[in-house]
């Protein structure tokens, strides 16, 4: 989707930041929770499947040498990715008319040295940034831009190219990167037998006909992925809105998968992770099960509730007013400590576009 909305000027109180936080971090373990129960008894065709269902991108030769350097070595930096494709499956709800894929949600997880904490920081996808020289898989190079919506850097030079502008932008040398396509969790949600979801607020989308009244759903497979996508009908529809709805969705699938015994049936706990995997691309490091499973289990010491959420402090675009740009010094200062895996100032957290 194309469309210039002007992003959400309020945001939640604390708690609701931190409830989205919790969301956040099962970005990341939404798929590595099912593959941590799995490595220890699948088959050898099965793990080789499940294998070769995860897509992989190797950041050093895709980004090559224009990359900071480590600075704090026992911390970990993690960039999610939630890509909103427009071709297959997801297309579903743009009528087939339109083609490519964004990312529609991207979120900098900070795990310090320890791992017994972790920030997160929320990059508004309106955001304008400078986008540097990138290369393309045939070699050939992707020339810089300045003042391009943040989403749209995905479209134009993939997920490398994203992770480089999120280096170049932060000073933050990117760990890891994984990304999950919503399109992906159709399959997933219909292999669970359905996600349950509880709203406050109605949905009332006209453009992609989708409908849902305040209260607890259980959705199937075609109604989750318009429930991730939608956002005329909700709110004040923005892609901040928007992006609330994918974190809820992940948060509440993440729940289903374990309150259900999926660990007792070998049949079913491989239909999951069939689907899961398919949906997941990570950096090269991280393409394995076995990969996938020693990073979760060194996350383990992280508790979702204590963990910090942030917004990338932005200001409302002179030019364009339906846009942000990066607001300074906060997000100078916001960087700083990430870098030096130091406590965040309170100055570098209050975002002119919000007011928080």
């Amino acid at each position: 989707m194309t469309e210039a909305n002007a992003p959400r000027r309020t945001h939640g109180r604390p708690t609701r930041r931190a409830s989205r936080g919790k969301r956040a971090f099962r970005i990341i373990s939404a798929s590595l929770l099912v593959l941590l129960l799995l490595a220890g008894g699948a088959a050898w065709w099965g793990y080789s499947h499940l294998n070769g269902n995860i897509d992989s991108v190797d950041l050093d030769q895709a980004i090559g040498d224009n990359r900071p350097q480590k600075v704090v070595t026992g911390a970990q930096n993690v960039l999610v990715l939630g890509s909103d494709s427009r071709g297959g499956a997801n297309g579903e709800l743009d009528h087939g008319d339109v083609s490519g894929a964004r990312s529609d949600t991207a979120m900098l997880m900070h795990i310090p040295e320890g791992r017994s904490r972790a920030t997160a920081v929320s990059i508004p996808r309106d955001t304008l940034v400078d986008r540097p020289q990138c290369r393309e898989k045939d070699g050939g190079t992707i020339p810089p831009a300045k003042r391009v919506m943040f989403n749209s850097i995905y479209t134009a030079a993939g997920p490398a190219c994203v992770v480089n502008t999120v280096e170049q932008m932060s000073g933050i040398r990117i760990d890891h990167f994984v990304e999950v396509d919503f399109a992906g969790f159709k399959e997933l949600v219909d292999a669970l037998g359905g996600v349950t979801v509880t709203i406050d607020k109605p949905i009332h989308d006209t453009k992609g006909g989708f409908t849902l009244e305040p209260g607890t759903h259980k959705l199937n497979g075609t109604d989750s992925l318009k429930f991730v996508r939608t956002r005329y009908g909700y709110g004040d529809g923005s892609d901040l809105g928007r992006i609330g709805l994918q974190q809820q969705f992940l948060l509440a699938m993440l729940t289903d998968i374990k309150n259900q015994d999926a660990t007792g049936n070998p049949a079913r706990l491989y239909k999951l992770a069939d689907a899961g995997t398919r949906s997941l691309t990570t950096d090269s490091d991280l393409a394995s099960l076995a990969a996938l499973a020693d990073f979760a289990k060194s996350m383990k010491g992280v508790d979702p509730a204590t963990m910090e959420t942030i917004m990338l402090p932005v200001a409302y675009d002179k030019v364009d007013p339906n846009r942000v740009v990066v607001a300074q010094p906060q997000a100078g200062q916001l960087w700083e400590a990430l870098r030096a895996d130091q406590k965040i100032p309170a100055s570098a957290k209050k975002s002119p576009a919000t007011g928080n």
